[in-house]
C-alpha cells in the first residue's frame, strides 16, 4: 500500500501506471500486500541508476508552495511547512 510513497521518497514520481508496473516487477506471484526487500532493492536500484523518472517540474512544485502561502507573502513558515508536512 505504501509503495508509492516509499518509491517518491526516494525522489522518484512515477505515474499511477508505472508505480503499477514497478509494483508488478517486486509483488510476490500471489499479491500479498507486502514487498520483500530483497526483491524491491534490486528493482529500485536500477530505476534510480537508470533515472527511470522525471522528477516533478519546477513549475508544478511552485504552484504547489503557491497554493499553501494563503497570505500570498512568498514564503511559508517553518511551522506551517511542519504542520503540512506532518497533518494534512
Amino acid at each position: 500500500r505504501e509503495i508509492g510513497s516509499i518509491v517518491r521518497s526516494l525522489g522518484c514520481f512515477p505515474t499511477e501506471a508505472e508505480l503499477h508496473e514497478l509494483l508488478a516487477k517486486v509483488e510476490e506471484e500471489e499479491p500479498t500486500g507486502y514487498v520483500h526487500l530483497e526483491k524491491f532493492l534490486p528493482v529500485m536500484t536500477k530505476v534510480l541508476l537508470d533515472r527511470s523518472y522525471r522528477p516533478i517540474p519546477e513549475d508544478v512544485l511552485l504552484h504547489a508552495f503557491e497554493a499553501l502561502d494563503a497570505n500570498k507573502c512568498g514564503y511559508i513558515s517553518k511551522e506551517d511547512l511542519v504542520k503540512y508536512l506532518t497533518e494534512e
